[in-house]
């Protein structure tokens, strides 16, 4: 197996406006995220392209998700879900899947729409219900699903493929991630396997650096970007006073946001932070100074492209209109408010 790519992350000091990586593996990585081959082909090639499993360090994952989505946001989303899976059931116990599944994290919770879970005789629970959200859900084979076991939150693994599932074509006429329409799961007696106790999913260690994991998505997706724009800027006759300004402005974002997240990453994997409080107040941390990063990133590189960038460019508008979506799932002031009591509970005496 050949060294992955040195990604953005590993290198702080590595410019980040030039393209490509000198690698004799560059070609290779870039057939991967433009192959059409089967969801399941395409998520063990990167796997194996990056050497990632469920357990691989944080910064090993967050460096391989930035530098794919910079390439192409919708194969890091297609991919993140996969490698949270691969964690969960790493953390719970479970043996790794075979390499010709794929996985989703269907854990979205909606009022109304509630999966119930009832204990078989054979130590499997019997699902019945609907489940919203589902991202990918007629081409996966498997999910990692939270439902109702009496009053808790249970996790379990479902087989997609198995009887008792439904899911439905999604009505999904976005521009952005276009390629992952997230619609609704039916379960009409499917059998799950049981996945933690209850109530472990949102406890568990590894969730805090999961929503991290998605945080290096979009800022690989705004990387993209950005260097899309600089290398425009590079070739422009005579370049602008106004541009090269506007492009110190997006190396300041870019470098506030891979230092906080190659900071997280040698957090995760320290050990010193154990607690779920103390892991959880790192993740809104780094998610909320990362979304605001690639805002800013996204914006700045508009303008530094220009109009014919979005209406000529086929990569740089697919790029932008992919992180407008995955960027508008970000929790936002809900994320800002929890961490704000969090301050309050650690400092109010006890």
């Amino acid at each position: 197996m050949h060294t992955p790519l040195v990604g953005a992350l590993t290198e702080l000091t590595k410019p980040w406006y030039r393209p490509g990586t000198d690698s004799p593996h560059e070609d290779e990585f870039l057939k991967l995220v433009t192959s059409t081959a089967p969801l399941s082909t395409r998520l063990a090639a990167l796997q194996g392209f990056w050497n990632l499993t469920g357990t691989s360090s944080a910064l090993k994952q967050w460096d391989a998700l930035t530098a794919i989505a910079s390439a192409d946001v919708a194969v890091a989303r297609m991919l993140e879900p996969h490698i949270d899976a691969l964690g969960i059931l790493a953390e719970a116990g479970h043996p790794t899947p075979g390499p010709e599944s794929s996985w989703g994290v269907f854990a979205a919770e909606i009022p109304g729409r509630v999966v119930t879970a009832t204990p078989a005789a054979d130590g499997t629970l019997v699902l019945y219900g609907e489940k919203a959200w589902c991202s990918l859900a007629t081409e996966l084979t498997h999910a990692i699903v939270s439902v109702r076991l009496g009053e808790a939150r249970q996790t379990v693994a479902v087989d997609l493929t198995g009887p008792g599932v439904h899911p439905a074509e999604a009505d999904w006429p976005a521009l952005g991630l276009a390629e992952i329409p997230s619609g609704p799961i039916v379960f009409d007696g499917a059998r799950a396997t049981e996945v933690g106790p209850p109530e472990w999913y949102l406890q568990r260690p590894g969730f805090a650096w999961g929503g991290i994991r998605v945080a290096a998505c979009w800022f690989g997706g705004a990387l993209g970007l950005a260097r899309n724009a600089a290398q425009r800027h590079f070739g422009r006759p005579q370049p602008s006073p106004l541009g090269a300004m506007t492009l110190g402005q997006i190396d300041t974002e870019i470098t506030a946001a891979r230092t906080v997240l190659a900071h997280a990453a040698q957090l995760a994997g320290s050990g010193d932070i154990d607690s779920h409080d103390d892991s959880w107040i790192q993740a809104l941390r780094v998610r909320t100074i990362v979304y605001r990063a690639c805002q800013r990133i996204q914006e700045l590189s508009r303008e530094l492209a220009g109009p014919a960038a979005l209406t000529g460019d086929r990569e740089f508008a697919k790029a932008d209109a992919d992180l407008t979506v995955y960027l508008s799932q970000h929790h936002g002031p809900r994320d800002e408010a929890s961490l704000g009591e969090a301050i309050v509970a650690d400092a109010t005496p006890r």
